[in-house]
C-alpha cells in the first residue's frame, strides 16, 4: 500500500497527536497525519523517529502485511496492542540500524522519545494503581520528560481514558527484542534478520503469548536445516 504525509485536519489539529490511518481494501494509502498549529513552533528533531514508528519500517510496514494476508477477514482487522506498538517501538529501535539518527538532533529526538515512554509507565501505573491524582501525573510528564503543559494533559486525558495502553508500547517492544536476542544466540551465523522479521510479521497480529511460540518454534525450525 502507498503511505503518504498529510496534515491532521485543522479543526482537530490542537487537541490531536501525530496519528496513522491504516489503508484501504479500496486504495487508499496508509496516512500519517501531522497536527500543525504554528510552523514555527514544531519540533522537528523526533521526526525521524516518529516516521520510524508511523510510517515505514513502523505500523505501515506491519499492517500494510496485515491486510495482504490471505486470511479470514476477521484476522485480517484484528489488532493487538502489545504486538502492533510492539513492533512500532521495534521499529524506533531499528533506526540505529538505518543510520536514522546519525545527526546528533534527530538521535536526540530517539532518547527523547524513549525518556517519554519510560515516563509514562509510571504515569499510567501512578493513576491506575497508586492513586495518583491527574494533576500530578500532568506535573510529572511536564518535569521528568520534558512535555509542554500542553501536551502531558493531553496525553494524561489518554491515560485516564484507556488503562494499560500505554504500557503495551514497551511490553510489546521488550518482547520482541528478546526473541531476537534469543534467536541470535542460537543461531548464530545463521541468524538471519530479515527472515526473523518475516516471523514476526506474516502471521499478522497475535497476542504475545502466541508470537512467542510461533518465534520459539521457528528457532527450532532454523536449528534443524544443515548449515549453509
Amino acid at each position: 500500500a502507498r503511505f503518504e504525509i498529510r496534515l491532521t485536519d485543522p479543526t482537530i489539529a490542537s487537541s490531536a497527536p501525530a496519528q496513522y490511518y491504516a489503508p484501504s481494501d479500496d486504495g487508499r494509502p496508509g496516512i500519517f497525519a501531522m497536527p500543525v498549529i504554528n510552523p514555527r513552533r514544531v519540533s522537528t528533531f523526533g521526526l525521524a523517529a516518529l516516521l520510524a514508528h508511523e510510517g515505514m519500517p513502523g505500523h505501515h510496514l506491519e499492517i500494510g502485511i496485515k491486510l495482504l494476508n490471505k486470511v479470514p477477514e476477521f484476522r485480517r482487522r484484528l489488532s493487538f496492542n502489545a504486538y502492533g506498538e510492539g513492533w512500532a517501538l521495534y521499529a524506533e529501535f531499528l533506526g540505529h540500524e538505518l543510520g536514522l539518527y546519525e545527526e546528533p538532533l534527530a538521535l536526540m529526538g530517539r532518547y527523547s522519545y524513549e525518556l517519554f515512554r519510560a515516563g509514562r509507565l509510571v504515569v499510567d501505573t501512578g493513576l491506575h494503581a497508586k492513586g495518583w491524582s491527574r494533576e500530578k501525573a500532568i506535573r510529572y510528564l511536564v518535569e521528568e520528560c520534558g512535555s509542554t503543559e500542553a501536551g502531558a494533559t493531553n496525553e494524561v486525558l489518554r491515560y485516564m481514558a484507556w488503562p494499560g495502553q500505554a504500557l503495551g508500547y514497551k511490553i510489546g517492544e521488550l518482547t520482541i527484542l528478546e526473541l531476537r536476542a534469543q534467536a541470535e544466540r542460537r543461531l548464530g551465523r545463521r541468524f538471519d534478520i530479515r527472515a526473523f522479521h518475516g516471523a514476526v510479521l506474516e502471521e499478522g497480529p497475535l497476542p504475545l503469548s502466541m508470537l512467542k511460540q510461533r518465534v520459539q518454534a521457528w528457532i527450532e525450525e532454523q536449528e534443524r536445516r544443515p548449515p549453509l
